[in-house]
């Protein structure tokens, strides 16, 4: 009976264990480094949070690490503000966020000032928190 009482507690442990969801406070705080990293045109600082595989899809295109570092450049963000900020998981090191990004600011001279739909997925990585890829779009006028 011991041992049918240890293996029961052993299995509800991993269990909990298993489904511990990441904190979602900790998660935006992650995000929000990241943006404010490209808005500083902080390439470390950005690289501390974006893994070095990343890639992300935007209506100009695709981007991996090296296009994103060159992109970051090209903007004149004067301020961005997260809302909605939500995340799900149904793996212990996977986690895909969604949320609104308001952003003031120019790419290359031309407004990009508006509310975009985001989503990122962050995967965990030696116990480090790291975004493997990202995407945001304006949303279509009166959408």
């Amino acid at each position: 009976m011991k041992n049918i009482i240890y293996t029961m507690v052993s299995l509800l442990a991993t269990i909990a264990v298993s489904n511990a969801a990441p904190d979602k406070t900790a998660m935006e705080a992650k995000e929000k480094a990241a943006w404010q990293a490209f808005k500083d045109k902080n390439e470390m600082a950005f690289k501390n949070v974006v893994d070095k595989d990343f890639r992300g899809v935007y209506d100009q295109g695709i981007a991996n690490m090296q296009s994103e570092l060159a992109d970051m450049k090209k903007w004149d963000m004067k301020s961005f503000e997260i809302s909605d900020y939500d995340i799900f998981s149904d793996e212990k090191d996977v986690v895909v966020a969604t949320y609104k990004v308001k952003i003031e600011g120019s790419h290359e001279g031309k407004d990009m000032s508006g509310t975009y739909n985001a989503g990122t997925v962050w995967k965990q990585e030696n116990g480090k928190w790291m975004a493997i890829f990202h995407t945001n779009v304006k949303p279509a006028a009166g959408g």
